[in-house]
C-alpha cells in the first residue's frame, strides 16, 4: 500500500450562488487518522468531503495532501479515493471487472488489473463471489465491493460519504468494525462523513463537529464527548444537557447562572469568563434523582418522559425555566427507585459536572 497523507485544509470556503455552504474553515488532518466529519444536514460536512476528493471546485483557500497542493488537481490526480453513498456499481459489470474500473481507465493490462482486483476481492473476502454482478450480493457486500474498487488505485487517503446509511442496524455495527479494522491494517488516512454521533464515536480518533458551515470543534471524541466546546456540540452530541442564562454573579470565574423565569445554577468557568450570559452543560447520566440537591447545583423536575432503553433508562423533567432536561440512569439504580410520567422529582449533580461552555468562535 501507499503511504497515508496528511490533508490540510486550509481557509477554505465553498459558496453557490448566494448560499455559503462551508464558512473559510481550517483543519490539519494527521496522517493515517481515522477522521469523522459530524453534523446535522447541510452543515457542509459533505462539501467539505467533495472538496477534499477534487468532485466539487473550491471557491477560496487551499487544500493539501502530504506536501502537494491539489486545489486545482482533478480527482484521479490527488492521491485519493473516494466511497459513495449509493456505491455507484455498474450493475453489468461482474465483480472483477467493477473493482478493476479505474485500473482499465489507466490502461493497466488486462491480465494485471484482474489479478490486482481478485487480490482487492481477498481482502474484503469476496473472491468466492468474483464472476457474479452486484445485484446477485447482499448491501453489506455491495458495500465492500465499492470499498474494493475505491482502494485498489492505492490511495494516501479514502473519503466515505456517509458508507453506511443504507445498511440495516445490525449490519451497520458489524460493517464498523471492517471499515476501523481495514483502517488500522492499510494505515491511510479515511475521512468518513456522518451524522450519527454514535457512529463518529466508535470510529474516529478525529471528530470535526460542523455546523452552518464552520468547525465548531475538531477533537479526540473522548474530548468532545467530556469537553464540548460550545453549546451546539453538547446540544447535537446529546450526552449534556444546557443551561442558559443570564450571569448574575461572578466572583472569581465562579458563575451564578439565572433562567429567564426560572432557577439559579452554580458552575466554575474556563480560563475566558463570560460577560453577560452564559452557557452551562451538565452530563446527563451525571444526575441524580430522588436527592435533594444543594443550592444552585439542581433543581424540582416534572417527568415528561420516560425510555426504557435496556441497559439505561432515559428520563425527560421540566421545570426551573428548563425544558427537556435529560436524565440517563442505569437500569439497577432506575427500577430500585421507579417514577412515573407527570411525577415531580428532585434532580442533582456535583458542582465538578457542570462545566461553563466556550461561546462559539464565529458569533
Amino acid at each position: 500500500m501507499s503511504k497515508a497523507a496528511e490533508i490540510d485544509i486550509a481557509s477554505v470556503s465553498k459558496i453557490y450562488g448566494s448560499t455559503t455552504a462551508v464558512q473559510s474553515i481550517s483543519l490539519k488532518i494527521p496522517a493515517g487518522s481515522y477522521c469523522c466529519l459530524l453534523g446535522p444536514s447541510g452543515c457542509g460536512k459533505t462539501s467539505t468531503l467533495r472538496m477534499i476528493a477534487g468532485h466539487e471546485t473550491i471557491s477560496s483557500g487551499d487544500i493539501r495532501l502530504g506536501n502537494i497542493v491539489v486545489t486545482d488537481l482533478p480527482p484521479a490526480r490527488r492521491g485519493t479515493a473516494m466511497m459513495f453513498q449509493s456505491y455507484a456499481l455498474f450493475p453489468h459489470l461482474d465483480l472483477i471487472d467493477n473493482v478493476a474500473f479505474s485500473l482499465k481507465m489507466k490502461g493497466v493490462d488486462k491480465d494485471q488489473r484482474r489479478a490486482k482486483a481478485l487480490d482487492m476481492l481477498r481482502l474484503m473476502q469476496l473472491e468466492a463471489y468474483a464472476s457474479r454482478r452486484p445485484a446477485q450480493l447482499s448491501g453489506g457486500q455491495q458495500q465492500r465491493v465499492a470499498l474494493a474498487r475505491a482502494l485498489i488505485t492505492d490511495p494516501e487517503a479514502l473519503l466515505l460519504d456517509e458508507p453506511l446509511s443504507a445498511l440495516d442496524p445490525f449490519l451497520k455495527i458489524r460493517m464498523r468494525a471492517e471499515l476501523k479494522k481495514l483502517q488500522t491494517s492499510l494505515g491511510i488516512t479515511f475521512v468518513h462523513v456522518t451524522h450519527s454521533q454514535e457512529e463518529a464515536m466508535a470510529l474516529a480518533d478525529l471528530i470535526v463537529v460542523m455546523n452552518e458551515g464552520r468547525i465548531e470543534q475538531a477533537a479526540h471524541p473522548r474530548t468532545v464527548f467530556e469537553r464540548p466546546a460550545t453549546p451546539f456540540v453538547a446540544r447535537f452530541m446529546g450526552d449534556h444537557n444546557v443551561i442558559s442564562g443570564r450571569v448574575m454573579e461572578n466572583q472569581a470565574g465562579r458563575l451564578l447562572i439565572g433562567v429567564p423565569a426560572g432557577g439559579e445554577f452554580l458552575a466554575d468557568a474556563g480560563p475566558e469568563t463570560p460577560r453577560d450570559t452564559a452557557d452551562i452543560a451538565i452530563r446527563t447520566d451525571h444526575v441524580r434523582i430522588g436527592q435533594p440537591a444543594e443550592p444552585g447545583l439542581g433543581f424540582v423536575g416534572s417527568v415528561t418522559n420516560i425510555e426504557y432503553r435496556g441497559s439505561s433508562v432515559k428520563l425527560s423533567a421540566n421545570g426551573a425555566g428548563i425544558a427537556d432536561f435529560t436524565v440517563i440512569l442505569s437500569d439497577t439504580d432506575y427500577f430500585a427507585n421507579p417514577v412515573k410520567v407527570g411525577e415531580a422529582i428532585p434532580l442533582a449533580w456535583e458542582r465538578a459536572d457542570a462545566i461553563v461552555l466556550g461561546s462559539p468562535k464565529h458569533h
